[in-house]
């Protein structure tokens, strides 16, 4: 996919690490994927730090508050959708069963957002693109390129994204795909009691060069391995891993053309 600078309504667009250690998540992402960070403050002694590849962004990560901290919010990443209006998409969110979070509100000259819980108890941030329109790179090396809901109730969760964003659905009775447009952008699973109390998440994919190896990387540099590496057939390989403060994300690398 070639570098991106506007993104069409329902389509994934941002990425963004929640975590408990701000310090600590910016040296592990480093190591293991090259990203470069540029810290741009946001309050007293607090940095949004934006994710770089080659000087293009791929995401951003912060350093949650004491508040967060207080009530015990897991390190996690933020799934960021483009929409139109930010405030006519959380307002359908909620005339669909989904919860506000955080209602509407504006991010400096950037953009305007809101927080949504889906129906089935997944979480999304809903964006409406001002000065940021997105991540500068997609579907490329170090760069984020899938997006996968895992949930325990597929159908409601149907219902609810092709409504609220115009989604198509494909793919057969194990995966749901989700298509915007013409274009696939993710995909949609139900949650196995194998897995255990796993909450309904979307789940973020990064593309590698060598899935292998970028387990032992993460390994190595204090991560942990949620599912071990495995073939897609005709597709690549993947596993899901967690960093050192155990946000849970996948890595994905594609077959050989």
């Amino acid at each position: 996919m070639p570098e991106m600078t506007t993104y069409a309504p329902g389509n994934f667009c941002w990425m963004e690490l929640a975590t408990s250690d701000q310090k600590a998540a910016k040296d592990f992402y480093s190591k293991v994927f090259g990203w470069t960070t540029d810290d741009q403050p946001m309050g007293p002694d607090q940095f949004y730090t934006m994710l770089n590849v080659g000087g293009k962004s791929v995401g951003a990560l912060y350093g949650m508050d004491k508040a967060q901290l207080d009530r015990k919010v897991p390190p996690h990443w933020n799934v960021y959708i483009s929409v139109a209006s930010a405030d006519a998409a959380t307002a359908k969110a909620i005339s669909l069963g989904g919860k506000a979070l955080m209602e509407p509100f504006d991010v400096m000259d950037v953009g305007r957002m809101s927080i949504v819980e889906d129906p089935t108890g997944a979480m999304f941030c809903i964006w409406e693109a001002r000065n940021h329109k997105g991540a500068q790179l997609v579907g490329e090396t170090g760069s984020f390129c899938w997006w996968e809901l895992n949930t325990r109730d597929t159908a409601k969760a149907k219902a609810f994204y092709t409504t609220l964003f115009g989604w198509t659905v494909g793919g057969d009775a194990n995966y749901t795909e989700w298509k915007n447009g013409d274009q696939s952008i993710g995909g949609m699973m139900e949650i196995q009691a194998e897995w255990g109390p796993v909450p309904p998440n979307w789940l973020a994919y990064i593309m590698v060069p060598n899935c292998d190896e970028t387990v032992s990387k993460i390994k190595e540099a204090g991560g942990s391995v949620m599912m071990d590496a495995m073939d897609i057939p005709d597709m690549g390989r993947f596993a899901v891993v967690a960093d050192p403060q155990h946000a849970v994300f996948a890595v994905f690398q594609r077959n050989a053309k």
